[in-house]
């Protein structure tokens, strides 16, 4: 049982750092869609499974980071064609 609790609060966790380090890491897309991706994908299925705040936190952060990778390099696109 113990093992159980702590494998449900470890996917929060984990989707809660790789939200962080997808916001941390914006400018390299390489590093910084894929570890959002994670963050949102883990993040869904421990609120599914528990609903736990920490797996919120990893969403939220999952999609700042993505949002963030995506408007700067759309932007930059956006920027070079107009150049």
């Amino acid at each position: 049982m113990e093992e159980n609790i702590k494998s449900k609060r470890a996917l929060g966790i984990s989707a809660l750092v790789l939200g962080i380090i997808s916001i941390c890491t914006g400018l390299f897309y390489y590093i910084s869609l894929p570890t959002g991706i994670l963050a949102i994908i883990f993040g869904a299925v421990n609120i599914r499974k528990t609903g736990s705040k920490i797996a919120k936190a990893g969403l939220i952060t999952g999609i700042i980071g993505t949002v963030k990778c995506l408007f700067l390099y759309i932007s930059m696109v956006i920027i070079i064609s107009l150049v």
